[in-house]
């Protein structure tokens, strides 16, 4: 009877047994294949589904395998930061502060700072990408994040106060591209170029304190700064613009400077439906374009109206057609406080058929940025422009980049006269003042202001466009500090 028993019980614990493994073998097996449905979804996933899941501070190696982990240079960093921070401070403080001065906004007399520390938290490199190796060269992409403890304090001095400021809370996230450039001599790289990729967007966050004060008595004082920033990281840093730095003597650079590629002639015809920021009479609407914003231009001011016509024409140099925008900003001119933007609007380069000149009216927007912009519901009006994009040759972007580089040193010395108040002030004038160089198809102006005191210099061009091919001189004369009645006289 025992020995039944037994054998019934061992039988029945068998089959719970069995059936028990069968249950977990398939639920193992479903599991499984729910899992390798998620990779496989996962793995469709582009870069914007991503950005969606994640957020915008994923790393790169994450949806970009190629971008390799550097744990050990994280380590080694880590060591380093301390005499790294210490050495780079000078170079750093150096190297900004003729860029915060070169870009300070017209309300702020001098921007510097008065104390530069870059702490004690190291930055962390997420993942390197090594790009397809060009001859002589080395290309790589390095996913960069900082959430540091700097020590920085801005003495700005604006023309209604004077206020320290300290900038807190510092956070960087982007992609650097560093290209190093081979010689055959030790150390066997004869310059480094540095430069931030457009995509992903560069972003960098912090706050600002007033030290002994408030933030309020410099009115706009925050958007004033972050103006600067941006301007700086967007025209000077941002791929593909980029700073070279030769690491030896007679190092020949020249192959790895950003040269213009073409240039635009743009003809501003008239704005139509804009908003009137004038609390008596209408607003008296001016424009400013450009590629870059160390190069505006901007048109006369055309008073008490709403629906302005200016049909003006422009030259502007453009570096990358595939990267770069031509922007237009509309103002109304104020007299007694700063001049408020009405609308922006822009351009994008790649669309442009050379030598084809094509109209576009275009509407604008509260900003660029398009959640600021999506807020907004307030229509703003449309402007009509003409646009004609020209390719250079070989020698006409060497002579253009020989130009726009004397422009810009005319541009720091009108500054120093007083002429302009800072070398981000767009300047004006007509097409055909100055003095041309006949034959090589880029023009150069040379004006002078009003005031008997100023001097000026001419915009950039080049013959060879659909409208002209020989010896065609396109200048233009500095109105940095016209007012209104010396736009009428013009």
């Amino acid at each position: 009877m025992g020995l039944l028993s037994g054998m019934f019980m061992g039988a029945i614990v068998g089959i719970a047994l069995m059936a028990g493994w069968s249950r977990m073998m398939r639920h193992r097996s479903t599991k499984r294949v729910a899992k390798a449905a998620d990779i496989k979804l996962l793995g469709s996933l582009n870069r914007d589904d991503l950005k969606k899941l994640c957020g915008d501070n994923f790393p790169e190696w994450i949806s970009f395998p190629s971008f390799e982990q550097v744990k050990w240079l994280n380590k080694q960093l880590s060591k380093m930061w301390p005499f790294i921070a210490e050495a780079a401070t000078m170079v750093v403080k150096e190297s900004v502060e003729p860029l915060l001065d070169d870009y300070r906004p017209a309300g702020i007399k001098s921007l510097k700072f008065s104390k530069f520390f870059l702490g004690n938290v190291p930055p962390k490199i997420e993942g390197i990408k090594v790009q397809s190796l060009t001859k002589g060269q080395i290309i790589m992409d390095i996913d960069f994040r900082w959430g540091g403890d700097p020590s920085i304090i801005l003495a700005v001095d604006a023309l209604v106060a004077s206020l320290p400021i300290q900038l807190k809370d510092l956070q960087v996230f982007t992609v650097i591209r560093v290209v190093f450039q081979l010689s055959e001599e030790i150390p066997c790289i004869s310059a480094v170029v540095v430069a931030l990729l457009a995509d992903p967007k560069p972003k960098i966050d912090y706050n600002l304190k007033a030290v002994g004060g408030s933030l309020t008595a410099i009115p706009g004082l925050s958007d004033m700064i972050e103006d600067t920033v941006t301007s700086i990281v967007e025209d000077m840093l941002k791929w593909p613009h980029r700073i070279v730095v030769p690491l030896g003597v007679n190092v020949d650079i020249s192959d790895l400077e950003l040269k213009p590629q073409g240039q635009l002639s743009v003809t501003v015809l008239k704005a139509n439906n804009l908003i009137n920021a004038d609390t008596l009479g209408k607003s008296d609407p001016y424009v400013k374009l450009y590629v870059r914003q160390m190069f505006k231009v901007k048109t006369k001011v055309i008073d008490n109206n709403l629906n302005p016509e200016w049909n003006e024409q422009f030259v502007i140099i453009a570096e990358d057609k595939e990267t770069q925008f031509l922007v237009f900003e509309v103002y109304d001119e104020d007299n007694v406080q700063a001049d408020k933007m009405l609308g922006v609007a822009r351009i994008p380069l790649k669309g442009l058929e050379a030598e084809t000149e094509k109209e576009f009216t275009l509407k604008l927007e509260k900003s660029l940025d398009p959640m600021k912009a999506n807020k907004d519901r307030k229509d703003r009006g449309t402007i009509t422009v003409r646009v004609l994009y020209h390719n250079f040759t070989k020698e006409e972007s060497l002579e253009a980049l020989r130009l726009e580089k004397e422009a810009l040193e005319q541009k720091k010395k009108l500054k120093e006269a007083g002429v302009i108040g800072s070398t981000m002030d767009a300047v004006g004038g007509v097409v055909g003042s100055g003095v041309g160089l006949v034959g090589t198809g880029i023009g150069a102006g040379v004006g002078l202001v009003g005031t008997g005191i100023g001097a000026g210099f001419g915009a950039i061009g080049a013959v060879g466009s659909g409208i002209t091919k020989a010896g065609k001189f396109m200048g233009r004369s500095i109105t940095g500090t016209s007012k209104k009645g010396e736009e009428k006289e013009k």
